[in-house]
């Protein structure tokens, strides 16, 4: 008997230890798995002081010169990509030909997937929040530096990952390039069910982001491990989607558990004295506060003028 408890507190063990991680949206009295808030007694990573996502406050960003444009290659090139559905969320396996330079980044870096968060029913979904504004989607592009063969390399490394995330806002018209992403998490509804979508081009679903603002600030993978070698940037201009089209991908994707995939997003973390950069020079965020101004004075001035006549 003895040795059969043993047994079985080793198999325990085993299972805990086993990386059973999930999102606030999976727990159940049934799947007692691991949410965001115990990720960190499991995953040590998870508890580090470098960790995302986060909240970024307007007010305190700082500009940074360095935060030049970037430079895409293989952004307009056609080919096909497979999509899998992972248990928790769904990766577009992306070739290695789609390249990131510039944009203040130590080298060059190549892509090897892209994935979304969402909420549920309309709600909030997105990973980073923009003084404490959360969007219903946010798109994640992962790069590595292309010195690496894979992901689990370069995370030994501090600036091993560039990730790319661009916010998505609801739009009364439908974005048609995203249609065929859409369609094809619709063919990837159960885990290891996988796809491919052919003809493909990344410029399909992100604009020419060359010439877009954006944040900057180091942190973490957002899902177990959480390991702190990414270089984030988050990109101010929000794309498109319709309430239908959301819609539709709340619904598309079920959880290992064959339970609704909606809801995959992790909280956001303390910043822990780490500085949030901008690409945009500070004498643009204060043009429009600064003309507001000037006509006031200039109105304060005539009026004063008026009352001595």
């Amino acid at each position: 008997m003895a040795s059969i408890l043993s047994l079985l507190s080793v198999l325990f063990a085993i299972k805990l230890c086993s990386g059973e991680w999930c999102y606030q949206s999976q727990f159940s009295c049934q799947d007692t798995c691991k949410g965001p808030s115990d990720w960190k007694q499991y995953f040590p990573n998870c508890g580090g002081e470098r960790q995302s996502p986060i909240n970024i406050v307007t007010s305190k960003v700082k500009h940074d010169s360095k935060l030049t444009s970037f430079i895409f290659e293989g952004h307009e090139n056609i080919f096909n990509m497979s999509v899998e559905n992972h248990g928790q969320s769904a990766h577009f396996t992306l070739p290695q030909s789609v390249r990131l330079r510039g944009g203040g980044l130590s080298g060059i870096y190549k892509a090897i997937q892209f994935h979304l968060h969402w909420g549920e029913d309309d709600g909030q979904g997105s990973e980073h929040s923009v003084d404490g504004e959360r969007y219903p989607m946010e798109l994640h592009i992962v790069h590595i530096k292309e010195k690496y063969d894979n992901l689990k390399e370069a995370l030994n490394d501090s600036t091993g990952v560039a990730a790319l995330a661009f916010f998505f806002e609801v739009s009364s018209e439908q974005n048609k390039k995203l249609d065929r992403v859409i369609e094809a998490l619709g063919k990837v509804r159960h885990k290891g069910n996988s796809s491919e979508i052919e003809d493909f081009r990344l410029t399909d679903i992100v604009p020419q982001a060359d010439k877009l603002s954006y944040y900057r600030y180091s942190g973490s993978l957002t899902t177990p491990g959480c390991d702190q070698a990414v270089v984030w940037t988050v990109f101010q201009k929000a794309l498109p989607i319709s309430k239908t089209q959301l819609t539709s991908v709340y619904k598309q994707l079920l959880f290992a558990t064959e339970k609704p995939m909606t809801g995959i997003f992790r909280p956001v973390q303390n910043l822990n004295g780490r500085v949030v950069y901008t690409s945009v020079p500070s004498h643009s965020l204060c043009v429009l506060p600064n003309l507001i101004t000037l006509f006031l004075c200039l109105f304060c001035v005539f009026g004063q003028q008026r009352c001595f006549h």
